[in-house]
């Protein structure tokens, strides 16, 4: 019979990788709480048409890559190709804005998009997506990129480079569109079919591609910044003097325009050096419009995401994915074998990681096991431990011993954890 693997670009997360997801995670809610950030966590799969009406329905997203499927009340469904969509629904549904003018939300889980499978990016991937509504002032936009870069450094990510740019309003952004299209007149012929298609759907799209052809060509086409209004244009310089106040460091990329429509404004990207060619980390921006057209009220927002896989890529390597037990116990004969399982159990009860052997090896053996389970502590006993009353408890790292009575014993071990 065949053996069934997983579906191609999606992977399974080992037990031995599961401590550095669960470190990454814990410091996204120490950071993130720190900043006033609550965590929400919602659905996978969604109603298309949110998608469709968030993302855009020109973009590559929604016209390759989504998973889209028909319920069988025959309506359209789809796995989440990122969060921003499926929290503001939520944030609208639930009517959080009535509860506090400012929300602030962060969630954590899996998305979903049918891309070409390469390092750095799968089928199924994960994210730490946060966002802010309610609150359209140059500061949140310093304070969400700040707290982005706090939480990076926190997890000992090095080489990190951020970019910023501005992407107007809506009423600079479609002159700024003009420009461009007028730039590329006679030089469609030369582009990919997929920028040729974007100039007459979304001609600011064609800065995203990522074709040396093209590139080539866009190379001195009209920057952005320099077709701004006053008011987008005081609100970036407000933005950039705020970072320089948190002592951010940033570059200007008047060329970057993020994947999704529905950006407004400040847009950021941060870069890490050890991802190779594909080195985006995190991205985000502002988008003051998309809660309206999504059904809500006209409240601001701005928001990021982070790959989760892309993260994990670029940690140092440490002794975070190292499993650690707190306790083995090497039981040697029937009645140390016996009084080794409620032992075991009992340490277990009170929070301590303890481990032994059921099949009754040899010391030695049973030392291997120890040392490949990472254990902090062994405690050896047999018929002569039981009839003395008194067992030996091994620091494996001072690689000094103890003697113990076996009266009372679980609550001599526990104590000596409690004070570790």
């Amino acid at each position: 019979m065949e053996k069934i693997t997983a579906i191609k670009g999606i992977k399974d997360i080992l037990p031995e990788d599961a401590p550095t997801w669960n470190y990454i995670e814990s410091i996204a809610r120490q950071v993130f709480s720190a900043f006033g950030f609550r965590e929400i966590r919602v659905p996978i799969m969604e109603k298309t048409e949110l998608f469709k009406r968030s993302i855009g329905e020109t973009t590559d997203i929604v016209e390759k890559e989504m998973y889209t499927f028909r319920d069988r009340d025959e309506e359209l469904l789809t796995l989440r190709p990122e969060a921003t969509a499926s929290v503001i629904r939520a944030y609208i549904e639930h009517n959080m804005m009535s509860a506090d003018q400012i929300t602030k939300l962060f969630t954590i889980g899996p998305m979903f998009r049918r891309e070409r499978p390469q390092k750095g990016r799968f089928r199924q991937f994960h994210q730490i997506d946060v966002e802010l509504f309610g609150d359209d002032k140059p500061q949140s936009d310093a304070e969400v990129i700040f707290m982005l870069v706090h939480f990076l450094q926190s997890v000992a990510i090095e080489e990190l480079s951020l970019e910023i740019n501005s992407l107007g309003c809506k009423a600079c952004r479609p002159v700024f569109s003009r420009a461009i299209v007028d730039y590329l007149k006679g030089s469609e012929k030369d582009l990919c079919p997929d920028c040729q298609r974007r100039i007459h759907t979304n001609p600011l799209r064609v800065f995203d591609c990522k074709i040396e052809s093209c590139n080539s060509i866009i190379a001195g086409a009209p920057k952005i910044l320099d077709y701004l209004c006053t008011g987008c244009s005081e609100h970036f310089s407000q933005v950039k003097s705020f970072l320089d106040d948190l002592n951010v460091g940033y570059l200007i990329n008047p060329k970057m325009v993020r994947g999704l429509d529905y950006y407004t404004k400040t847009a950021f990207e941060i870069k890490s050096g050890s991802l190779g060619a594909q080195n985006s980390l995190a991205g985000g921006g502002r988008y003051d419009g998309l809660v309206s057209f999504l059904g809500g009220p006209e409240v601001p927002g701005i928001g990021f995401a982070v790959g989760f896989e892309r993260l994990i890529a670029c940690l140092p390597q440490t002794e975070i994915n190292k499993f650690k037990t707190d306790i083995f116990i090497a039981a040697l004969g029937s009645r140390a074998q016996k009084i080794s399982f409620g032992l075991t159990n009992e340490l277990r009860r009170a929070g301590i990681s303890a481990a032994m052997d059921y099949a009754d090896k040899s010391l030695k053996s049973q030392m291997k096991r120890a040392d490949k389970l990472n254990s902090s502590f062994t405690l050896i006993f047999g018929d002569k431990e039981i009839d003395e009353r008194r067992v030996e408890l091994r620091d494996m790292k001072a690689k000094n011993q103890q003697v113990l009575s076996l009266d009372n014993l679980p609550e001599a071990i526990i104590d000596i954890f409690r004070k570790r």
